[in-house]
């Protein structure tokens, strides 16, 4: 008996991903620009993304082969080409060209964005008007004349910038302020553009006057001679070397011994200190936080954009990937997005992502309205709108907190599913996401520890559901702690009233289960807050004695504003994009319900039966976006040269051009080692020294 098997059939990939296109539910460009903002956003986007495309010095495909030092020195030729850009186009094209370069090249965007994001803005948000237009004057906003970098972290410090240990010292007799490092902690650590780049550095250094400390205030220290690049007397720097990711930044260390700078470069804004040596603080010190509060805004529309890319290469890999068949001689192999749990895999990760796209928007436009009023109001404005303002600051500050935490860990974890989906191609760094979670990981870090900014974000949430408990208005995004208190602490149920998975997972259900755990979340941390007062421990004891609750307090209130903040965004939403946008609304608040099912459990919001009515309907959900996973990665309007990886083109020619990527970066050379060790491994005698033989006795 003999048996005959037929060759497997092999499919276009061209084709498969042709097919993904035919029949899309939404106007694909209409939801380009709802998620650019407008048509005219779009083009404009479009129009920087092809110039990058043509530029030669923007090549990003050989990245994988540079070494550490043609990385930096081809991101310094980058400077040198935006530096002049950056200062000759409106603000909006350089924000939206930055906004590109951040997934195209986020190392160099570190790079650039040390200068013009964090040094300069340092003199925005900090120097005095005559201060800003000295420094402007000198070069610092065109990095003519002066090139910045920011010195905040230290070796033995980076979250608690109140425990900073370099030191200002004001020497009344010479108008000088010393600046020193007094410790080997105290040196500065991790400031990028200090090994090669940096002229000056905004330092944060303690104020000291008279013998007094004043906390941490920030001043400008010449590092360098803007004639030789020689260190000035008193500065010492090295270089921090090879890092995880972004190797395009130069970040060193940096000491300082007894250097003395003027007193007129203490930034003076909010403290000031005259001549005589008398400090004047403002009234409302709480302004002065609202400029840090802009790098963890931004990393919100950051998580997106990068979330963005990695969807975009593993959905279209997806499609066009094909592995085993049903058994049916001759057939086509099933393509990876048409396995159920490949789309619980990555569809539930779109859902996160147009969340992310959604709050970002809103809360860059918040942010922006609040600096607005910050700015008008001043340091010694009194009164009902200054008491408004700082309200909103505060409340700013916890969100933007809360969000940087849980967007950029959702982004990291998006990247890494992303490349896992990619199989073992997924391993190789001309596929993109392997660098990508590389470079993608400091955001978890940097700008504030995650851990330590929800736990601020959870203190936040204590302090308010306290104050609302004396009859204190909430915010507006917490307002769903108002049906939740009283004053024996317990917390009102709210129960959902559905069965059927259709009812369960209503957008307004939704809403409001996210809204009971959140509102259960922040109860249970007041409860365990009291507990630590009751034990008789300091205010901030009991705050530590409850962060564990807090944290997840600010886990489930971060889940409830993505949420509340979709929604709102799917009800302003042209009509034709709105139905695509509710089911993935309702996907992303579904299935994150689903993996907090206890806390829906013991919220007593949903049951354990509707629980699993939540369960069917994200397997429907995901079978349902399914159908435009393609289009909806199409939607994110990013072009080959951004996406930069040969798995995600969007004709699907992924093999022949992986192939000719791999082989075009990796030519057939002579191998170099071949005649020192390959050849001396394989031509080595097995001639051993023999000993003595041994007896053996025999019974």
């Amino acid at each position: 008996m003999s048996t005959t098997s037929t060759l497997p059939k092999v499919a276009d990939p061209k084709a498969s991903i042709a097919e993904e296109r035919k029949a899309p539910s939404f106007p694909i460009r209409e939801l380009t620009y709802w998620i650019d903002g407008d048509e005219r956003t779009t083009k404009l986007k479009e129009r920087i993304m092809l110039e990058l495309e043509r530029d030669p010095l923007w090549r990003v495909s050989d990245h994988p082969n540079l070494t550490l030092a043609e990385t930096r020195e081809r991101a310094m030729s980058k400077v040198r080409r935006l530096a002049d850009l950056a200062t000759s186009r409106p603000l909006e094209e350089t924000m939206l060209r930055m906004s590109i370069i951040s997934v195209v090249d986020p190392g160099f965007w570190t790079r650039f964005g040390v200068h013009f994001g964090l040094f300069f803005g340092a003199l925005q948000g900090q120097a005095t008007p005559s201060q800003l237009a000295y420094w402007m004057d000198k070069g610092a906003m065109s990095m003519q004349g002066i090139t910045g970098c920011f010195g905040m972290t230290e070796l033995g410090h980076g979250s608690n910038v109140a425990g900073l240990e370099t030191t200002a010292t004001f020497d009344e007799s010479a108008d000088e302020f010393v600046v020193h490092s007094p410790t080997l902690t105290a040196t500065k650590w991790w400031i990028g553009g200090a090994a090669h780049t940096a002229s000056h550095c905004a330092v944060y250094a303690q104020l000291i006057v008279k013998g007094k400390c004043y906390g941490t205030k920030t001043f400008v220290v010449q590092l360098r001679d803007t004639s030789t690049f020689q260190l000035m007397p008193g500065v010492n720097i090295g270089d921090l070397g090879k890092k995880m990711g972004r190797d395009q930044i130069d970040n060193g260390w940096i000491r300082f011994t007894h250097v003395r700078i003027p007193r007129s470069h203490m930034l003076m804004k909010h403290t000031k200190v005259t001549r005589t040596g008398e400090v004047i603080e403002p009234a409302l010190a709480q302004l002065a936080y609202g400029a840090l509060i802009q790098g963890r805004v931004s990393m919100v529309s950051d998580s997106a954009n990068v979330a963005k890319r990695a969807l975009t290469i593993a959905t279209r890999y997806a499609s066009v990937r094909r592995q085993f068949s049903d058994g049916t001689p001759g057939a086509l192999e099933t393509k990876l997005i048409d396995y159920p749990i490949h789309q619980h895999r990555l569809l539930p990760l779109m859902a996160q992502t147009f969340a992310m796209i959604f709050t970002a928007r809103e809360v860059n436009a918040n942010y922006q309205r609040l600096m607005g009023v910050l700015s008008e109001l001043g340091n010694d404005a009194k009164g009902a709108a200054v008491d408004e303002a700082i309200k909103d600051l505060k409340e700013t500050h916890a969100t933007s907190a809360g969000l940087k935490a849980f967007c950029t860990w959702m982004c990291l974890n998006i990247i890494d599913q992303c490349r896992q989906s990619l199989g073992g191609h997924g391993y190789s760094a001309y596929t993109g996401l392997a660098q990508a979670y590389s470079d993608f990981a400091v955001h978890c870090t940097w700008e504030g520890d995650n851990t330590i900014l929800t736990l601020q974000c959870g203190r936040y949430l204590v302090a308010t559901a306290l104050e609302a408990r004396k009859g204190q208005p909430l915010p507006a995004n917490l307002a769903y702690l108002k049906a939740a208190l009283s004053k024996n602490g317990s917390v009102s149920t709210n129960a959902c009233n559905g069965s059927t998975p259709e009812q369960v997972s209503s957008l307004d259900t939704l809403k409001a289960a996210w809204s009971s755990v959140a509102a259960n979340a922040i109860i249970n941390a007041v409860r365990d807050f009291e507990a630590g007062l009751a034990k008789g421990l300091n205010k901030d004891n009991a705050y530590e004695h409850s962060s564990a609750s807090r944290l997840h307090a600010a886990r489930m209130h971060t889940y409830t504003y993505l949420l509340h903040r979709f929604a709102a965004q799917v009800e302003q939403s042209p009509k034709a994009l709105r139905p695509v946008l509710t089911l993935l609304a309702q996907l992303f608040g579904a299935h994150s319900a689903v993996q907090h099912s206890g806390e829906f459990l013991q919220s007593g919001f949903y049951s354990g039966s509707q629980v699993e009515a939540l369960k069917t309907f994200v397997n429907h959900a995901c079978i349902e976006v399914r159908k435009d996973a393609v289009p909806l990665t199409d939607a994110f309007g990013y072009t080959d040269y951004v996406i930069n990886s040969p798995l995600g083109r969007y004709d699907g020619d992924v093999y022949e051009k992986y192939f000719e990527l791999v082989t075009g970066l990796n030519p057939t050379k002579p191998i170099p080692y071949f005649d020192s060790l390959i050849k001396p491994l394989l031509e080595r005698t097995n001639e051993v020294e023999t000993g003595p033989e041994l007896e053996i006795d025999q019974e």
